[in-house]
């Protein structure tokens, strides 16, 4: 037959000539591989080796300077740095001090700092004095503020003008409504009084130390890591003495500046992190500017701010703190003349009104039980409406902020 149909499978095949090969096609097929070759190897060149153009270039001293900062640390792990310690600084392109501190368990805790400028970069804004301190430190002392003294530690402004009344002030909103300071004071003359204070109060209430109490440093400790403000008590002589004896250390107006001086110092120097002083009784000497005026000017050159607990209508604090410019504020009213839970809160309440016609208040009361419970829970019917508790620095007449 005409077709392989009966043949036998892939047998008697009829064989195609065999293409022929265009030499034309075959060069454009050539130059179009040579050329994306070239495009995908520059492409991996650039990836990998971003700077490979520029390997030929000497390298510039804040790269070398970069380079030994990094290389240093991995130098540190491999135990070529000798000991564990701050280890040499270096220099990084932000234009900060880089120090490498290895510590005793092989971790490496960097450390940058700003290097002093030359006029070129960006400009370095000084804000001013910082209110408050982390809550982690609260409890520890900034040492820059303290001086050693034959009384003990007293508190200074630093040498970079920090005062104490701004580093362990209570930080605030900063907004212009309403504003009441509350002030519990008596702290450390009972234990459980002040253990009671500073668990149940909030955090927004400044609690007032006696100098003549026990534990001060252990009871300060728990209040400020509880976020509250403190002042210190410094008793004075009140216009009944000797009958009503405020205490050990009293300042008399009978003493003499420098006798009372040292007296003052005492009391300073019986606990840290407080924002000023209020005076505990004093009426008579509040009402002496003699006997007031060295004590005045001392806590001025300290930092510190003074508190009148309001009860004297001749004090003189107001007048002398003026003159020589030191923080001063006066209570509005006391709070717990008389001890009931009902007439507390009556109090409050009229504080509240007196905030509310003047925009701010402070109402001082003391570490007794029907006292706290009646303020906290006051405080939190208060802030639901709109008013804001703060610590009484933020209420005290300020000559530096004026």
């Amino acid at each position: 037959m005409g077709t392989d149909l009966n043949a036998p499978l892939g047998q008697n095949r009829r064989v195609k000539p065999a293409a022929r090969r265009n030499p034309r096609r075959m060069l454009g097929l050539s130059f179009l591989g040579i050329c994306i070759a070239s495009v995908v190897g520059l492409s991996l060149w650039g990836t990998l080796a971003p700077d490979g153009l520029k390997r030929g270039q000497p390298e510039t001293a804040a790269t070398e300077s970069a380079k030994g900062a990094a290389e240093t640390p991995a130098k540190a792990a491999n135990g070529q740095s000798g000991a564990s310690g701050t280890m040499k600084p270096g220099t990084a392109y932000s234009g900060a001090d880089v120090e490498h501190t290895l510590t005793d368990d092989g971790s490496t805790v960097t450390k940058f700092s700003p290097r002093s400028r030359d006029g070129k970069g960006p400009a370095l804004i000084n804000v001013g004095p910082i209110r408050g301190q982390d809550p982690r430190m609260a409890a520890m002392p900034n040492d820059d503020l303290l001086e050693d003294s034959p009384a003990g530690r007293l508190p200074i402004i630093g040498p970079d003008g920090l005062r104490p009344m701004d580093q362990y002030a209570r930080p605030w909103s900063g907004a212009r409504g309403t504003r009441i300071a509350l002030v519990v004071g008596g702290l450390g003359l009972s234990q459980t009084g002040t253990q009671k204070a500073i668990r149940d109060l909030p955090a927004e209430v400044t609690l007032g130390f006696a100098t003549a109490g026990n534990s001060l440093q252990r009871w300060m400790q728990e209040a400020r890591r509880g976020g509250h403000e403190i002042l210190l008590q410094v008793p004075m002589e009140p216009f009944d003495y000797p009958a009503n004896d405020p205490g050990p250390n009293a300042l008399r107006v009978d003493l003499g500046a420098k006798k009372n001086l040292t007296e003052l110092h005492r009391n300073l120097a019986e606990i840290t992190n407080y924002t000023g002083v209020m005076n505990y009784l004093g009426g008579r000497f509040l009402s002496d500017a003699d006997a007031l005026e060295p004590v005045m000017r001392d806590l001025g050159k300290r930092g510190l701010l003074f508190l009148d607990d309001g009860t004297s209508a001749q004090s003189l604090s107001g007048k002398l703190a003026d003159a020589f410019d030191v923080p001063h504020g006066f209570a509005d009213l006391t709070l717990d003349t008389e001890l009931s839970r009902g007439a507390i809160l009556k109090k409050l309440d009229e504080l509240e009104r007196i905030a509310r016609r003047n925009g701010t208040a402070i109402g001082v009361a003391s570490a007794f039980d029907e006292s706290v419970g009646a303020i906290a829970s006051w405080i939190g019917e208060a802030q639901g409406r709109g008013i804001e508790i703060v610590g009484v620095s933020a209420l005290v007449k300020d000559p530096q902020q004026n």
